[in-house]
């Protein structure tokens, strides 16, 4: 007797210890798989699989657009799968990103997706906060409204009556849009606010008008159905329970949906025992059981199980309970070998990891590609300061350039000949020691007002051409009192030229002017002409020194050293006044010097200028 005792108390054990164990089987069993190797179908998993291959090859394209509508997919896959914790963590991945590529259809669709996974985990704030978000963003008016409603729905919690209304104009909108599934989920919401008013002929009422929006979805329909059975069972109404319940197990049986009739069994197993009929409720759970383990759906195996043991245990049956113990065990390797879902279970795992491993490898690439663009940034713009500075520094360096040949120009332009000095005090000194005195007064009276006339001038780079004739002219009549018998001069202007709105460079003729005077025109034996020509010849003004003096030739042999030299400074000074006006103010200054022909003696200096009527 003792020992029969010690058998059924440690048979008893080795029951708890089962129990134990079945309870951690859904986590064991998927590590089983890899030595099992089962052929079984793997829909869900296989599903799982193609969402996680398309995200990967978004990935690898870094298809933003292509990742967010994979983390979509995935969501949708766990929100199948009954994870919602999961489904709300790929949905808020994908908002991430829909939300970055400011895509406002998607925004709006994955919100509301988001809230209500929320809203199905009882986190009502923020599920409100998704619906508000999906109402902001979206493009469509009747998605505006439905959106509106759930977030109005959620913020009046405390009033059903406003909530009641707020689903009714949900309803109808939806309605008229052919928007079943959420039409019955409208239903189910107005169902659950039937019972907490404690309304179960209403909640019925509302379950029985959501069935036809789901008709061609056994699980929602089985899912709403039974909790209509179980509305009636608690007003004990068993008969009503289980004829609704056996009309889905029916239908279940006859499309060989093997999950809806594991649940409607065991919804069967649940009423039998409300309505005291164990025998029937124990069948219904053997059922269920049986079901469950031909069909490798552990979850369901132990749910069945558990009930069956409980209800023995609690009738004292140890020889029941272990009988089912034993039967459970000797099949258990078999029942892990066939269980489709501990291997979605692992390929679940196994894939979300990989979704992992993509996520960080696109992490640390697109940190990459920012340390490289950042890099790129700070070379651009280093490459950009290096020009700017040697821009300025360029510009800088030109504004030297310019302000020291300004500079340079204003010095030659102020430099007075020497010579024409010297000569023109000797002049004096000659009026004067002649006891010619009115001569000299007229001499210096004329040079002070030549004089006057070129520092007037001296600081300006361009004149006008009256301006500068009436200075050439004061120059001419000077050196005309000195040599009164060696020549005469004339000046034209063409008709053509505005004398008075042209502009020329200032102090460019007069070189030539006292060349033509003091080396051609000085040792002539009878008195020459200079003639002074300002015309104008296609768009440029010509300005022509025509005088019939001794000539180029003549006038070297007759030079002296000095002479010679001076010369030259006189020339030199003209041409580095014409190169820097040309470089300054890009004008076009030419200069031909050019002795006549064998049969006519003289010189002809031709000075070509382009037209000007704006001083630069």
């Amino acid at each position: 007797m003792i020992y029969f005792t010690t058998k059924i108390t440690a048979m008893r054990l080795s029951c708890y210890t089962f129990i134990f164990l079945l309870s951690m089987l859904m986590p064991l069993g998927a590590a089983a798989q890899d030595t099992l190797q089962p052929k079984v179908k793997q829909s869900k998993s296989k599903k799982f699989e193609s969402d996680t291959k398309r995200l990967e090859t978004s990935f690898k394209k870094n298809d933003e657009a292509g990742i967010a509508r994979g983390y979509e997919s995935v969501a949708q896959r766990f929100l199948d799968k009954g994870d919602n914790a999961k489904a709300e963590e790929y949905f808020k991945k994908a908002l991430t990103v829909f939300t970055k590529l400011k895509s406002a259809d998607d925004i709006s669709r994955v919100s509301r997706s988001l809230a209500k996974v929320q809203e199905s985990q009882n986190k009502m704030a923020a599920a409100a906060s998704n619906y508000k978000k999906a109402e902001e963003v979206a493009i469509d008016k009747s998605a505006e409204r439905i959106n509106n409603a759930d977030f109005n729905r959620l913020q009046n919690a405390s009033k059903p009556q406003v909530q009641t209304k707020l689903i009714d104009e949900k309803i109808q909108s939806l309605d008229k849009e052919k928007q079943k599934d959420e039409v019955a989920e409208a239903y189910v919401q107005k169902a659950a606010l039937n019972f907490e008013n404690d309304d179960a002929d209403k909640a019925i009422v509302n379950l029985k008008k959501a069935l036809p929006y789901v008709k061609d979805k056994p699980e929602k329909v089985a899912e709403i159905t039974n909790q209509i059975a179980g509305t009636y069972a608690e007003n004990n109404e068993f008969d009503k329970a289980i004829n609704l319940t056996q009309q889905v197990l029916s239908k279940a049986e006859n499309s060989n949906n093997v999950d809806t009739q594991i649940k409607q069994w065991q919804t069967l197993g649940g009423i039998y025992f409300k309505k005291k009929d164990t025998q029937k409720a124990v069948n219904a759970l053997r059922k269920a059981y049986d079901i469950s383990f031909a069909n490798g759906k552990t979850a369901d195996a132990k749910a069945s199980l558990s009930q069956l043991l409980d209800y023995y245990r609690a009738r004292g049956d140890q020889q029941k309970s272990i009988a089912l113990y034993d039967e459970f065990f000797r099949n258990f390797d078999k029942l892990i070998a066939s269980d489709s879902t501990l291997i979605d279970a692992k390929t679940f795992q196994l894939t979300e990891e990989k979704i992992k491993q993509l996520e960080s490898e696109k992490k640390l690439k697109d940190e990459l590609i920012s340390k490289k663009n950042l890099f790129n940034y700070v070379l651009l713009g280093s490459v950009i300061l290096l020009l700017l500075l040697f821009f300025f520094i360029v510009r800088a360096l030109r504004a030297i350039q310019t302000k020291n040949k300004e500079i340079a120009l204003q010095s030659l332009r102020r430099e007075m000949n020497p010579h024409f000095i010297f000569n023109s005090l000797n002049s004096v000194n000659q009026f004067i020691s002649q006891n010619n005195e009115r001569e000299a007064n007229k001499y210096l009276s004329s040079y002070s007002t030549l004089m006057r006339t070129m520092m007037e001038n001296s600081n300006r780079d361009f004149v006008t051409v009256a301006n500068e004739i009436d200075q050439l002219t004061k120059y001419l009549e000077l050196e005309h009192m000195r040599f009164r018998d060696k020549f005469d001069f004339v000046i034209s202007v063409d008709e053509n030229l505005d004398a008075e709105t042209t502009f020329i460079p200032n102090m460019i003729v007069q070189p030539h002017l006292e060349n033509a005077i003091w080396h051609g025109l000085r040792y002539k034996e009878t008195k020459g002409l200079l003639q002074l020509k300002f015309t104008l010849k296609s768009g440029k003004v010509c300005v022509t020194i025509d005088d019939d003096g001794i000539g180029l030739t003549k006038s070297r042999e007759l030079k002296t050293k000095n002479q010679l030299v001076h010369q030259s400074r006189g020339i030199t000074n003209t041409r580095e006044r014409m190169a820097l006006l040309n470089e300054l103010y890009k004008t076009e200054i030419e200069l031909s010097v050019a002795e006549k022909d064998a049969s006519q003696s003289g010189t002809i200096v031709t000075i070509t200028f382009p037209v000007i009527n704006k001083i630069p």
